[in-house]
């Protein structure tokens, strides 16, 4: 029974994590979070006609001295349109898929909404086992391995680290998200021009983002299961799970904005100075 209600309390933390992903996601329902999306949204679609200009200008300067490649520049431009017709609406579906698969992964794995009566079953076939009915009796007289209080201390402040990081780290998620399409948008005037790299790196940020969301509650649930039988694993487990960012940024799915905003203002200022420079030369 107590396995059954520590199992159940773990299986209500999993799904907290994600009724807080969720908000997250309905986030991108509020009526000035869309007007902000398409505003964002507008501003690419504009940048991304600037950049065809500039890149039809670029062509012919190159086809003028035999170095125009008209296959290239109609495959960047390609890509151009793919990258502003997706960016505002991929990363919230992705986000939300995330979210939806740790919900499913936490509720398996807790085992949340198993009945009483599955419960009592459970326990029949655990105590008529060999050594069960002894095992339990034992276990019930001397409170298991972590009855130590100065141990249980321990282990509950661990507990509480390892939650109160996710917690906070699950809370800002969907605002950090929304940055990340408002600084996609900056994006959209070098994508048609054949400098990718940058874009590149603000879709590895997106994927990092969703891949976080995804395990650091998940791992967290393990290791909360795994902590009834087995302490210290579980704490480690627990642990590991604040560790996921970092971990996925040394694979270059950094998920942190710093990098991201200064890569995307060095691109907005080169568009307004290649915007002067073409405004010049049609005058």
């Amino acid at each position: 029974m107590l396995d059954w209600a520590y199992s159940q309390a773990v299986g209500f933390l999993g799904a907290f994590f994600a009724l807080m992903g969720n908000m997250g996601v309905e986030l991108f329902d509020l009526p000035w979070v869309q007007a902000l999306v398409a505003f964002f949204n507008q501003l690419g679609w504009a940048l991304f006609g600037v950049s065809l200009v500039v890149a039809c200008f670029e062509f012919g300067i190159e086809y003028s001295s035999g170095r125009g490649n008209l296959r290239h520049t109609a495959i960047n431009c390609l890509k151009g349109f793919l990258a502003v017709s997706l960016f505002s609406t991929v990363p919230v579906r992705l986000y939300a898929l995330s979210v939806s698969l740790q919900a499913s992964f936490t509720a398996s794995i807790t085992g949340l909404g198993t009945s009483i009566g599955a419960v009592g079953q459970n326990i029949i076939t655990k105590l008529t086992t060999p050594g069960g009915l002894i095992a339990s009796g034992v276990d019930f007289i001397f409170g298991g391995p972590a009855f130590n209080p100065i141990m249980m201390l321990f282990c509950v402040i661990l507990m509480a680290y390892a939650v109160l990081k996710v917690f906070f780290a699950n809370l800002k998620r969907g605002g950090i998200l929304l940055i990340q399409i408002a600084v996609g948008a900056l994006y959209m005037f070098s994508v048609p021009r054949g400098y990718t790299d940058g874009f590149t790196q603000w879709c590895k940020q997106i994927v990092g983002l969703c891949l976080t969301a995804f395990l650091q509650a998940t791992i967290l649930t393990a290791g909360l299961m795994v902590f009834s039988d087995h302490a210290l694993l579980g704490l480690g487990l627990m642990l590991s799970a604040g560790e996921v960012p970092r971990i996925a940024g040394a694979f270059g799915l950094d998920t942190s904005t710093k990098a991201s905003l200064t890569s995307a203002v060095h691109t907005a200022q080169m568009a307004v100075s290649t915007t002067k420079v073409i405004a010049s030369i049609i005058k």
